[in-house]
């Protein structure tokens, strides 16, 4: 026993830096996922403020609209200068409520801005669901790498290697083809 003290198997070595790799390739993952659900979160938060705004801007529309109705219909065509003019500043209201292209704040223009933010929520969902299949795999492949060290089974840290592998494979398919692949 006292030959034995501070030798080294060198494939303990080997493994040891295998699960050295797989842990920083986790920490990888595990940031990117966070960074990928906060911004899903931000852009629905963002999409349901625009949504919301649009139904203001909807609800006032249409009580311009029915106002502007109402008071065409109770003079017809013998309304004063003073209820044309009012008609025709509701009327024209009702029209910006509908687009505002300066400010992007017409219904048209905060239906668009909904969308984008709601796409833009979708991608980083994706990602964040790819990070996540990354860093269960790598966490898998950590365990199984340190029971072959227990074990001896050197088949465990093949197995660890290729979940490795896949749990990168993930990680770029997150980071840069988030949309490409659906699994949910």
């Amino acid at each position: 026993m006292s030959g034995s003290h501070g030798h080294v198997d060198p494939s303990n070595r080997k493994v040891a830096l295998l699960i050295s790799l797989l842990a920083l390739a986790l920490a990888f993952s595990e940031t990117l996922g966070k960074s990928a659900q906060t911004g899903a979160l931000s852009y629905n938060i963002e999409a349901s403020n625009l949504w919301a705004f649009f139904q203001a801007k909807t609800i006032r529309q249409t009580t311009m609209r029915t106002a502007a109705e109402q008071l065409d219909a109770q003079f017809a065509d013998n309304a004063p200068e003073a209820v044309k003019r009012q008609l025709q500043k509701w009327k024209d209201a009702a029209e910006r409520y509908q687009s505002e292209p300066d400010t992007q704040e017409g219904r048209k223009e905060l239906a668009t801005r909904a969308k984008a933010a709601e796409k833009k929520r979708d991608v980083a969902l994706a990602a964040y669901h790819h990070y996540e299949l990354a860093s269960a795999a790598m966490q898998i492949a950590i365990v199984l790498a340190s029971a072959e060290i227990i074990t001896g089974v050197v088949a465990l840290s093949w197995i660890a290697g290729g979940l490795g592998l896949l749990g990168i494979a993930f990680c770029v398919i997150g980071f840069w083809f988030p949309s490409a692949v659906h699994l949910f």
